[in-house]
């Protein structure tokens, strides 16, 4: 069994996809539209008939081993992310700090990435959706690794 983050953009899916397409080197698997949705599904009162036809109605798309899973949800315009971060390990500092930048251009810094007493390399921000994402690379026989 696995446990995969499913993200409600509202409204900006395909604009965050794209994004972290160039930030974080994400492969799009699985893009479907509200107009895909059979014609069955927007009569019968599910919902889909309100939502514009060329938001995003489910994606998949991995970042380095990791499926998450992505929508354009109700497409009310107010993407709200509390209570979780989505971390990153990357395998050094170097790579730590590009891919902190990049997610950081455009959001903001909520802990600007440095070393700890834990790792060589941590820090947390949230990007220009309001996803909250921590970058940490432990140290040696640090409980972060």
């Amino acid at each position: 069994m696995q446990v995969q983050p499913y993200l409600f953009f509202d409204g900006r899916c395909e604009e965050a996809l794209d994004f972290y397409r160039a930030a974080l080197g994400a492969e799009v698997t699985v893009l479907m539209r509200f107009r895909d949705a059979p014609e069955s599904a927007t009569q019968s009162g599910q919902g889909c008939a309100s939502i514009p036809p060329d938001k995003v109605m489910h994606a998949n798309f991995r970042i380095g081993d990791t499926q998450l899973m992505a929508s354009d949800g109700r497409a009310q315009g107010q993407p709200a992310f509390q209570g979780f971060s989505l971390s990153l390990s990357p395998p050094t500092d170097a790579e730590a700090e590009r891919l902190f930048n990049a997610l950081a251009e455009g959001g903001q810094v909520q802990m600007p990435l440095g070393p700890t007493f834990y790792a060589s390399s941590f820090g947390m921000v949230a990007d220009r959706f309001g996803m909250p994402w921590m970058l940490v690379v432990p140290t040696q026989g640090s409980p972060a690794a």
